[in-house]
């Protein structure tokens, strides 16, 4: 045993602890030698952390999140293994590269495919193990013997054999489509790469003349809020059902485009909205994705307008070499000069931006690289309607069905140098082409050159395969392959990730492991944690400048306590509002709470006899039960291990957190070591039993908060003589709820709590009334419920532990009690508490006050009340005012409840 500092400084423990932890191999799948052989294997693959990434509050949650399944699955004895690994983040790391050659005044032109590449693994090495070890410092148990990399050799083999398989089964083909294109970047992006914000902008309303006038109608007006499109218009269509124009389609009209003096058709639409603008809409094919599709079923000419770097190109005439933003002035000033502009409104309407470089995206038609989606997505919507792979909460999996049941082909290709090569290879000479695993530098029809394709792959394509090309995959099982892993410890149990990614990455997984896996799922379990948002609800963000620092809470506050606080707000229903102040002080606090009741603990024990307290079962010590209130512990820590078992197979992380502050903060601390005071002074055998049922509940609730708070938990378990041969806290034994079972024991528990009740009720009563602690009391006690005659009893024998920590005159329960006169009354579950107060209170001079306090506040509140009320102040007013003035409402709403509570006790 070795004592404890006076105070607990998480900065001396943590990575002392964490060093001792990876000497001991404990991260590894047999954790140090200590995991049983027999039992199913537990498996979690980390969402793989970009190469450039720093620690935020997303993965300091689903980071805490995951270690709590690990840290417990390897504590039950499970052989864990949690995958660790980075992505090589495409995009994310060419810009970082990029940006070092622009200090230095070149271009990745400048400098060439081959260096460029070399530069980025430069790049990857210097700075892609940050997370890494941020990862460390929050306490996370991954295996860090066995890192994976989304560009190691193997994992490359992967994705070509995957790229290859879907093109020779024509699942992968090149075709000209609208992509969402960052002209920034230079490269298409996926539509889930694409950040949407609202803006403000205008609706122009545009004058087009028709070629031959129809009845009244010389032209038609359509709206548009990107009027340097309306270069490539290539038609103009309205709803067939739009009486309006129902003469033009009869007629065949069409329409001389002004300022490219191109004759181009009015055609009928169902996609067309009757309520939008005019109901006529301008159709550019190669700008827009729904023009696309319109002008794919009405044969349109698919004309670009625009460069890849969003510059007009020669199909703009006279507008060429002008920005896009250019263009849209000048077009809208010619418009205008013709007297073509009919008029323009301000519109607020939604705008992609590159989740990268935050570009307004172009939607561009382009040649790109595709996977046919339909075909891969129906066996995935089975696998979760069949409950293969379930997602918790369950809610998610309509978001799921949704994006599947309406899936559209993946553009895989990216205009990059960084990442995977597409492994297409053709020959210039002969025209032949094929995709291979292999490299290959010669033809093998007419022994001319090859040359490869010059695209890479999405990043998320090679993402989709993590869970299985992270076991050797494709490698066969053999007896020095990583592969014959995969063959033992595949599907996964569990993942763990963010909503925004259910479609760029989960869905994807799903897909790919059915196709390739013979079937099998990737996962069993799919957590959507929460989104960590600020105190008021907004997400944080840089432009907001409400971000968090996760490195800074683990500095100012611990790592445990940035795990706790964070695990203790989840819930499936809700995201969680992150109050730094609040959490962070309640976490700390309840972590000093923690460290000061051990330090009782062990100041208690030294003459401590360890040997007659080990159970030869067990090889622990064990409980011994003289006291009601002994028995009271043990058994309330009974329902704590059952209640822990069942929230933790459901992810319920809230409602774990939760029962162990109420079971460690009030029973134990509070209640627990208050009680057992009284026992140690007695000596002998009461003192021998309180210091057993001290370590062995205390050794319990360490271990059952291990996996949140491993630091501290770790430091507190190998300072008390818990009798455990093992090593680390890490793979002690997890408790199981069946070898506590016998320890229940409602009567104790309704015994007990019912002292409880009484005691709160009189310590209450005297800090309501300023009464001293040290004045005797008289207190009478009513029982309540089912049992309240046997209640009665059992209080009756529990008044020496009373009087052992309250001062009482006189003392009475009963069914049937009465409420004395000018008594203090307390309700609680089966007991109404009454403490007499005459004598001690001058009722009448204390009713003059309570009212005028009372009626003061009332006026405060109906004042702030009426401020709520007014839809003028919650639509304008900062929210923190906003949230401030409801806090207030809410505390004066309270303090009155409490008075009127005052009030009636006088009566």
């Amino acid at each position: 045993m070795t004592e404890l500092s006076k105070n607990y400084e998480h900065s001396e423990i943590e990575g002392r602890l964490f060093k001792s932890w990876l000497d001991g191999a404990y991260f590894g799948r047999d954790a140090g030698g200590f995991a049983d052989k027999d039992k199913a294997p537990y498996t979690l693959v980390i969402p793989p952390p970009n190469v450039t990434g720093v620690l935020h509050m997303g993965h300091a949650l689903n980071n805490t999140l995951q270690d709590i399944l690990t840290r417990r699955a390897r504590m039950q004895g499970h052989p864990t293994r949690w995958i660790l690994g980075t992505d090589h983040a495409g995009i994310a790391t060419q810009n970082k590269v990029e940006q070092k050659l622009a200090d230095e005044g070149l271009t990745r032109f400048d400098v060439g495919r081959e260096a460029f590449v070399q530069a980025c693994w430069e790049w990857r090495s210097k700075y892609g193990s940050t997370i890494i070890e941020q990862l460390k410092g929050m306490g996370c148990s991954c295996d860090y013997s066995d890192e994976k990399f989304t560009m190691d050799p193997g994992y490359v083999t992967a994705i070509r054999k995957v790229f290859v398989d879907w093109f020779h089964h024509d699942l992968i083909y090149k075709g000209h489509r609208i992509i969402n294109w960052c002209p920034r970047c230079t490269t298409a992006l996926a539509d889930d790469e694409v950040a949407h914000a609202d803006e403000t902008g205008h609706l122009w309303y545009l004058r087009y003349p028709l070629v031959q006038p129809v009845g009244d109608l010389s032209y038609l007006v359509v709206a548009t809020t990107r009027p340097e499109t309306m270069l490539g218009d290539t038609g103009v269509a309205v709803n067939p059902a739009d009486e309006r124009y129902s003469a033009l389609i009869e007629a065949g009209a069409q329409v001389r485009l002004p300022l490219m003096d191109r004759v181009i058709p009015v055609f009928a639409d169902d996609y067309v909205s009757v309520d939008f603008g005019t109901g006529a809409v301008k159709v550019t094919p190669a700008h827009d994705p729904n023009d696309f599709d319109m002008g794919q079923r009405h044969g349109l000419e698919q004309l670009n307008v625009l460069t890849e770097g969003a510059m007009v190109n020669a199909n703009g005439g006279r507008f060429a070499g002008m920005t896009r933003e250019q263009a849209r002035e000048a077009v809208v000033a010619a418009f205008e000069e013709l007297g073509l502009l009919d008029h323009v409104e301000a519109h607020q309407h939604a705008v992609g931006h590159c989740y990268r470089c935050d570009t307004t995206i172009e939607p561009w038609l382009s040649e790109q690289w595709f996977v046919k989606m339909k075909v891969l997505a129906e066996p995935a919507i089975k696998a979760v309607r069949t409950e293969r792979v379930v997602f918790n909460p369950r809610r998610w999996e309509n978001v799921y069905f949704q994006w599947m049941e309406n899936i559209r082909d993946w553009c895989i290709s990216r205009q990059l140098w960084w990442g995977h090569r597409i492994p297409v290879f053709y020959c210039d000479a002969c025209g032949w082409k094929d995709a291979l695993e292999e490299d290959l530098a010669v033809c093998p029809t007419c022994g001319a050159a090859l040359r490869q394709d010059e695209d890479v792959l999405d990043t998320w394509f090679s993402s989709q395969l993590w869970p299985f090309a992270t076991y050797g995959w494709p490698d066969e099982p053999g007896e020095d392959t990583a592969a014959k892993e995969l063959a033992a410890y595949y599907p996964t149990q569990v993942l763990s990730t963010a909503r925004d990614i259910i479609f760029l990455w989960v869905a994807r997984m799903v897909m790919s492991s059915l196709y390739f896996l013979d079937g099998e799922v990737p996962f069993e379990d799919v957590i959507i944690h929460p989104t960590v948002l600020d105190k008021h609800g907004n997400i944080m963000s840089k432009s907001r400048g409400n971000g968090i620092d996760p490195l800074e809470l683990i500095d100012e506050y611990g790592a445990d306590s940035m795990r706790f606080g964070l695990a203790l707000q989840v819930t499936g229903s809700q995201d969680l509002k992150f109050d730094k102040e609040k959490v962070m002080t309640l976490a700390r606090n309840f972590a000093t709470k923690i460290w000061n009741a051990s330090r009782y603990v062990t100041m208690n024990l030294e003459d401590f006899d360890q040997s007659a307290a080990i159970d030869e079962k067990t090889g622990r010590v064990a409980p011994l039960a003289l006291t009601d209130a002994d028995r009271w512990i043990l058994s309330r820590l009974a329902s704590l291990t059952a209640e822990l078992g069942e929230g933790r197979e459901g992810y319920e992380f809230g409602v774990i957190a939760r029962a162990l502050y109420s079971f460690i903060w009030n029973e134990f601390c509070d209640w627990y070591i208050e009680f057992s005071k009284g026992q140690l002074a007695l000596g002998g055998a009461q003192r021998a039993a309180a210091q057993r049922n001290l370590v062995f509940v205390l050794d319990t609730v360490l271990r059952l908060l291990h996996p949140m708070m491993p630091f501290i938990t770790e430091e507190i378990w190998q300072s008390i003589p818990h009798g455990d041969s093992r090593p680390s806290l890490m793979v002690a034994a997890w408790p199981q709820a069946a070898d506590y079972a016998s320890l229940a024991d409602a009567e104790a528990e309704r015994s007990v709590d019912a002292l409880c009740a009484v005691i709160g009720a009189v310590r209450a009563t005297q800090a309501r009334y300023g009464i001293s602690p040290k004045q005797p009391l008289a207190v009478v006690v009513k029982t309540t419920g089912e049992h309240a005659a046997l209640n009665a009893e059992l209080l009756a024998q529990q008044l020496p532990q009373l009087q052992s920590l309250v001062r009482i005159q006189s003392f009475e329960a009963a069914a049937d009690a009465v409420k004395p006169a000018q008594s203090s009354v307390t309700i609680a579950a089966a007991v109404e508490v009454y403490v007499v107060l005459d004598g001690l209170v001058d009722f009448e001079a204390e009713r003059d006050r309570l009212i005028k306090e009372r009626d003061k506040k009332t006026a405060e509140l109906a004042k702030l009340e009426k401020k709520l009320a007014n839809e003028g102040f919650i639509a304008k007013a900062d929210p923190v005012v906003i949230e401030k003035t409801r806090a207030d409402a809410a505390e004066l709403a309270a303090a009155i409840s409490q008075i009127e509570q005052q009030l009636s006790d006088l009566d």
